[in-house]
């Protein structure tokens, strides 16, 4: 197939998803034009890493100052702030371009509510250029990745930080009309969880038909992400928590976690250490060094040493929606896991097999206190951490399934653009 896919932002080994779900396409011998945003030198260069997979590049860069802008005319208007956000009309117009002077594309990929609009803008061209007959339309797939009006709901009561709750009960009813609407635009809407397939169907008006909303799930890379090598030597009673530091659910879950429960562990184990791997740690998290058995790494070149290195990998979200890559990652490391019930909400793993799951203060501190007790525990549950992932989460799988999607809206489309 040839296929536009389009990024609000550059997929790289952060932002898993795009990134291995183009690299993978492009394996099963798809042609893939990719059209994405840039916001500094450092995203540009990585684009680079894409130019094997892809037949061509449709980039422009998106300053700050233009997406606060995008976000300030939308405030007296009824769309939501995350639908203009990552607006570039230069990269809107070189689409309109590409679709009209090099007919031929089977299928358009539209990655996140911040990439919706340019969905929206092709299929108006669609219209204008194809006319109404929907067997010539290009199908249009939009890959919502999580549904945002199920994490505002969440974020306005239980994230830490003020400005994020603040701005959730303002885009939460904007959000949720916008994403009712647009399930009924497109001709393939893709989820990560059956969670947000499930909150999508409650935002859509009307009848959905079965086939319209789909989950694909989120995979990890299981030949990057691996256990540790022989010889690379474990940190017995040392805790790791990965993620972007700057994203309100995880500065949220940080600081319960170090404010809450971490002192319980302490005071059973005196000599446990815990490592925060992620980029852009703000203030408050960098604040928390003041506790010498607490490090904070900021971005790193290469997360897997500090998964396998340590003796456990802990997930206390306390609001999120669709997969965490986190919990996936460390599984695929081996690692011991413990986390919270809403951290794995959308996978199918078996507690006290997989990994550990305690909810609260008390219940989380023993399950890591047994798990640092146990070198037993902590090595066959590491173990079947990795054949979960195997079994469950290969991107491989996830790009077949993903492939038969766009097959599905090519050959029948839904009732879409209503």
């Amino acid at each position: 197939m040839k296929i536009l896919f389009i990024v609000p932002y550059i997929p790289n080994l952060i932002r898993v998803r795009p990134y291995n779900l183009l690299v993978n396409l492009a394996k099963l011998g798809h042609v893939i034009t990719l059209a994405t945003l840039y916001s500094s030198p450092e995203e540009r260069a990585d684009l680079k890493r894409l130019e094997p997979f892809v037949k061509e590049v449709i980039s422009e860069p998106l300053p700050r100052w233009r997406s606060l802008v995008n976000s300030l005319m939308a405030v007296p208007s009824t769309v939501p702030l995350q639908s203009v956000y990552c607006w570039q009309p230069r990269l809107a117009q070189r689409l309109r371009s590409a679709a009209q002077n090099s007919p031929g594309f089977d299928v358009v990929h539209v990655e996140h509510l911040r990439g919706a609009k340019y969905g929206l803008d092709l299929l108006d061209l669609n219209t204008q250029v194809k006319g109404a007959d929907r067997g010539q339309r290009v199908p249009v797939v939009w890959d919502s990745v999580d549904c945002i009006s199920l994490l505002f709901e969440l974020a306005a009561t239980r994230s830490n930080k003020r400005f994020s709750r603040w701005v959730s009960r303002f885009d939460l009813p904007r959000t949720r009309r916008y994403e009712g609407w647009l399930v009924s635009q497109f001709e393939r809407v893709l989820v990560t969880s059956r969670n947000d397939r499930e909150a999508f169907c409650k935002l859509a008006a009307g009848d959905t038909p079965a086939d319209k909303l789909q989950v694909l799930p989120n995979g990890v890379d299981l030949d990057y992400f691996s256990p540790a090598p022989a010889g690379l030597a474990k940190e017995p009673a040392t805790l790791v928590i990965s993620g972007k530091m700057s994203y309100h659910a995880n500065v949220t879950m940080v600081l319960n976690f170090v404010g809450n429960i971490f002192p319980i562990i302490q005071s059973r184990r005196p000599d446990v250490k815990l490592v925060l791997v992620g980029k852009d740690p703000t203030p408050e998290i960098r604040a928390l060094t003041h506790n010498p058995a607490i490090r904070v790494t900021g971005t790193v070149a290469d997360l897997r040493p500090y998964l396998q290195q340590a003796a456990i990998a802990v997930s206390p979200i306390v609001y999120g929606v669709g997969i965490q890559n986190k919990v996936l990652e460390a599984m695929a490391c081996g690692v011991p896991v413990v986390s919270s019930p809403q951290a794995v909400s959308a996978l199918a793993v078996v507690p006290d097999r997989d990994l550990k799951v305690a909810d609260g203060a008390e219940a989380f501190s023993d399950a890591i206190c047994d798990l640092l007790e146990n070198r037993e525990m902590r090595e066959n549950i590491g173990k079947a951490g990795r054949s979960y992932v195997e079994a469950q989460h290969s991107w491989a799988k996830i790009t077949a399934q993903l492939e038969e999607i766009y097959n599905e809206a090519i050959r029948k489309p839904t009732d879409s653009h209503g």
